[in-house]
């Protein structure tokens, strides 16, 4: 039952990445495996970190700062989701099991947490100015 039950996500994203291939194409993007991984892994990462964040606003009486507590969680979530994609491509032979793509895959996450972050520190600035006149 296990067995069967892994086999079927792994197909469910070798369709998936099959059709993000595709569909990268079909956008005029020529994609390598590391650039895919870069920009899947970049929005999985961001989409997990904004539902992590609203989950953790909820615990904030703890008085840790949230966004570091959420953004601890979600690296850690990233983490195991890159190896997990990288142990997929290695059982089902689709794609190369390289550390250099988990390593990237994080890297896009990490890029666009630090756009977030200069985005949420700027409003903050503009804020505090304009609170100030």
């Amino acid at each position: 039952m296990m067995r069967e039950a892994i086999q079927l996500m792994a197909d469910i994203v070798n369709e998936g990445h099959d059709v993000l291939i595709v569909l990268f194409q079909l956008l005029g993007f020529n994609l390598n495996d590391k650039q895919l991984h870069f920009w899947i892994i970049g929005i999985i990462g961001i989409v997990t970190f904004f539902f992590v964040y609203t989950f953790f606003k909820l615990l904030d009486k703890l008085k840790i700062s949230t966004t570091v507590f959420s953004f601890i969680y979600t690296f850690t979530v990233m983490i195991v989701l890159v190896f997990a994609i990288e142990i997929q491509q290695a059982i089902t032979n689709r794609g190369n099991m390289e550390f250099a793509d988990a390593v990237i895959g994080l890297w896009g996450f990490i890029v666009f947490f630090l756009v977030y972050v200069i985005l949420a520190l700027t409003i903050l600035i503009i804020k505090k100015v304009l609170n100030k006149k």
